[in-house]
């Protein structure tokens, strides 16, 4: 039979036991917590933030207890530790810059699950955000158009400090596009300008409205003139053509 009294009258065997039931607390609470969350957070992105944050959050916890439980033996290596943790910072350097980005990306507000953003060269749309990668579906490529190629990409969340990240989603979801057509010289220019106009109020001309909401958001988030935002057509010449 086993001596669990000899077991407990060791100072080890103590720490060992409390650290393992600890952190099997710490992670059936966080299970629980997430297997909850969907009946009482109804929107899918604050959802999945919560389940992540949540996630970093147990994992934060289960370091801070275990260095709770061995911290009186902590004390005397605290020489080795720097040297050793200096050596693992050079070496670890992507991995400590990836997640300084995720905590640049998650408070920062620089694009969340579901933009399409273009970020390390690659246009995509976001469909995870972990501590170290963002996640995207790739648009573009060999595939013509914003139409999805079938690529998943994953890219370092270090890369919002290194190059600059476009947000196509953001605060103001729409872009400006244009279409060129040519017209020859000698031509009815008027009539072709109301020709055009009238397609483009049959197509686009029902997002005018949205696109002048956003933009008066926008307005008095930054500064920023007011732009016209309703269909258009201009003309300009060239040698051969208007």
């Amino acid at each position: 039979m086993p001596d669990f009294h000899s077991w407990f009258a060791n100072p080890s065997a103590v720490r060992w036991i409390t650290a393992v039931v600890g952190l099997v607390v710490i992670l059936t609470l966080v299970r629980l917590f997430q297997r909850a969350l969907p009946r009482y957070v109804r929107d899918t992105d604050m959802r999945y933030r919560t389940r992540k944050f949540a996630g970093i959050m147990g994992f934060v916890l289960a370091v801070l207890f275990l260095v709770s439980v061995f911290s009186d033996r902590l004390g005397s290596l605290t020489v080795a530790f720097g040297v050793v943790g200096a050596g693992i910072a050079f070496a670890l350097q992507e991995v400590i810059t990836g997640i300084a980005g995720w905590v640049a990306v998650s408070f920062g507000h620089f694009y969340k699950s579901g933009d399409r953003i273009q970020m390390g060269g690659i246009t995509g749309d976001v469909i995870d955000i972990s501590v170290l990668r963002t996640t995207l579906m790739e648009c573009g490529g060999w595939v013509k158009g914003d139409q999805y190629n079938g690529r998943i990409v994953r890219i370092s969340n270090g890369t919002v400090f290194r190059e600059p990240v476009y947000n196509y989603s953001a605060d103001f979801p729409f872009l400006w596009d244009e279409i060129m057509m040519p017209v020859r010289y000698g031509g009815d220019m008027g009539e072709a300008q109301r020709i055009l106009e009238k397609v483009l109020l049959e197509v686009v001309g029902e997002y005018a409205a949205y696109a002048k909401a956003a933009w008066e958001q926008i307005v008095k988030k930054y500064k920023i003139e007011d732009a016209k935002v309703a269909p258009a057509v201009t003309m300009v010449l060239n040698e051969n053509w208007i």
